[in-house]
């Protein structure tokens, strides 16, 4: 594979993980939003699912954030009857959303965020030292 391919390689996965973070932040920043009105939704945690891409121009496949989709498991239930969002039954529906997890996905998206720059980078360096050798 030559550098210009490895370089778009990597920054197509920095787009994808840079996605997946934007989501993960989204979700810690609305694990406490109850419903809206009694009985109500609360919010759903969201999820990337990712795919491959082939770039039909250089014959690079490339890593995409290919959907955004909400996440199917059960909200938490607690009884609470003096809450605005509880239903009838005196029970408020909290989102699907595990602090812990998200902040594990986060590090994890990190590092590929940051495994990716540094081919990025390494393969810019390579690209440079080429062109400073074919100058001389």
């Amino acid at each position: 594979m030559d550098l210009v391919k490895s370089l778009q390689v990597s920054a197509s996965g920095m787009r994808a993980q840079g996605t997946r973070l934007r989501v993960i932040a989204e979700n810690l920043a609305n694990a406490q939003s109850t419903a809206q009105v009694p009985g109500g939704q609360p919010y759903q945690r969201k999820v990337v699912s990712f795919s491959n891409d082939l770039d039909r121009a250089t014959g690079v496949e490339e890593v995409k954030a290919d959907r955004v989709r909400l996440d199917s498991a059960a909200f938490e239930r607690r009884y609470d009857p003096g809450h605005p969002a509880a239903d009838a039954d005196g029970y408020l529906l909290l989102p699907n959303v595990n602090s812990m997890v998200e902040l594990m996905d986060m590090r994890e998206a990190q590092r590929s965020y940051e495994a990716n720059l540094n081919v990025l980078s390494a393969s810019r360096s390579m690209l440079m030292r080429t062109i400073d050798m074919l100058r001389s």
